[in-house]
């Protein structure tokens, strides 16, 4: 589904969101540890926006490694990296969230936005992201999430059943992709109930941050700073 509309994708996401997608990718940036160096992996990277506005905005970014599932969106995602001349800093890689393909302890941090709601089975995502992270490592989710507001609920839910998908069909040529969307976002756990599934994941410190009166949200969740979080392997 992503390959279909991967030619449209970082046009669709900024139109939609009226461009507050790129606010809430920095803000993802201002959540990453304080020390130099950082290794990042990115969950669900897609065209690698994530990826490069960490670059963009924080100097203690050393190296990113992208994972996904969909071939088409990687490539428009390399393409980008190249014309940013970061190819020698941001590798794109396939993969599934779920058996990350890399040993335990690996990486300073794993960022994820969009995706996790995506994952058929977000426990066990969340245990292996704690595999993978070192010790005193940090896990960013950005993800939508509804408005506790009950006006803006409403008027957010129209906008999304009735709205988006009819642009995004329009855009794209696939509108059932953006009817998707709106059904993932609506039986997604957010706030503190995804809160609640970090933490069973072994994440301490958990918090969430809602972004744009609540549309969206950064979760953050750190590994223990002693031993690496080994889960089954």
């Amino acid at each position: 589904m992503f390959d279909h509309i991967a030619t449209r994708y970082d046009l669709l996401n900024r139109l939609l969101s009226l461009r507050q997608d790129v606010r809430w990718r920095k803000k993802l940036s201002g959540l990453l540890p304080d020390r130099s160096s950082l290794s990042i992996l990115d969950l669900a990277t897609g065209t690698a926006d994530v990826l490069l506005s960490l670059f963009a905005h924080s100097r203690n970014v050393r190296t990113g490694i992208g994972l996904d599932m969909a071939a088409k969106m990687m490539n428009i995602g390399r393409r980008k990296i190249g014309e940013k001349n970061l190819d020698s800093s941001i590798h794109l890689i396939p993969g599934d969230a779920v058996h990350i393909p890399f040993v335990s302890a690996s990486f300073d941090v794993i960022t994820m936005a969009f995706g996790i709601r995506n994952v058929q089975d977000v426990p066990s995502a969340l245990k292996e992201m704690n595999r993978i992270l070192k010790p005193g490592g940090r896990l960013l989710i950005l993800e939508f999430s509804l408005p506790q507001n009950r006006f803006l609920y409403s008027i957010y839910l129209f906008y999304f059943r009735k709205i988006l998908p009819r642009i995004g069909g329009l855009i794209s040529g696939d509108r059932n992709a953006y009817l998707y969307l709106n059904k993932t976002v609506e039986t997604f756990p957010y706030g503190k109930n995804f809160c609640t599934l970090m933490t069973d994941a072994g994440f301490q410190n958990v918090q969430d941050y809602p972004l744009t009166f609540g549309i969206s949200a950064i979760y953050k969740g750190d590994t223990n700073s002693k031993s690496p979080a080994i889960w089954g392997r």
